[in-house]
């Protein structure tokens, strides 16, 4: 091994779907293990909305899943349309997360949470 072959090498995190860079960062893609966490998710709680979260400067797409008590959950997903079908398909609400912001169940649920100390 060289000396500068470990800078030579690809990194193990793919980029995001479209191979584009969110700011000066290269973040993994979404996968099999998102679905089937949010698939999870949806199965397991009851009354939960999902909020599309757009791509930013530092993350990629997201779906944010929040459960009636405010239990909530975030993973990449490949692309806004892909997030409102998985909602379609699970028949989960789904809301555009930059015009309605997020609920404030989700916010109090953290609140609770950082008050028990965890």
């Amino acid at each position: 091994m060289g000396l500068f072959d470990r800078f030579r090498r690809r990194s193990r995190v793919s980029r995001p779907t479209g191979g584009a860079r969110t700011g000066s960062t290269t973040v993994r893609a979404s996968d099999a293990a998102d679905t089937a966490h949010l698939e999870n998710f949806v199965s397991t709680r009851r009354g939960v909305e999902g909020f599309v979260e757009p791509r930013t400067a530092v993350s990629d797409v997201t779906l944010l899943l929040v459960a009636h008590d405010g239990e909530w959950t975030r993973r990449r997903v490949p692309s806004v349309a892909w997030a409102h079908n998985f909602a379609n398909k699970h028949q989960v609400p789904s809301y555009d997360a930059a015009v309605v912001g997020v609920p404030q169940r989700m916010r109090d649920y953290n609140r609770r949470k950082k008050q028990q100390g965890l």
